[in-house]
């Protein structure tokens, strides 16, 4: 699989990335990394303890990464879940449906950028 192809099929941006970061290898270099990235774990084990401070920093970590590389799909889902989270004091079930979506877009883009290695 290309760093293109990855890019097709996470429903990200290829083009945006590639003039901002220019080079495919530059661009897989930055990607890889996201697989190295605790912030999804962080955001998972906050909203199991309800602590709603680390689960809005934690998502938006994971919204601002995706930002940065274009990976579309999880910026919209984890800008959803932070907006939720911002300011927020005391868990709701009106949070599950936006983390169940990152949860989905984070699952497949990780296995989208396990194809590259």
């Amino acid at each position: 699989m290309t760093v293109r192809e990855c890019y097709e099929a996470m429903g990200a941006n290829y083009e945006d990335v590639e003039a901002r970061l220019r080079t495919e290898e530059r661009i897989q270099k930055f990607l890889l990394r996201v697989l190295n990235d605790s912030s999804y774990d962080l955001l998972c084990t906050s909203m199991e303890a309800r602590n709603m401070s680390e689960a809005f920093r934690a998502a938006h970590t994971i919204k601002g990464i995706c930002q940065n590389l274009s990976l579309d799909r999880l910026y919209e889902s984890s800008h959803a879940l932070a907006e939720l989270l911002r300011d927020r004091q005391e868990y709701g079930a009106d949070l599950e449906p936006a983390l169940e979506k990152v949860k989905e877009d984070y699952q497949m883009t990780i296995q989208c950028i396990r194809q590259l290695l």
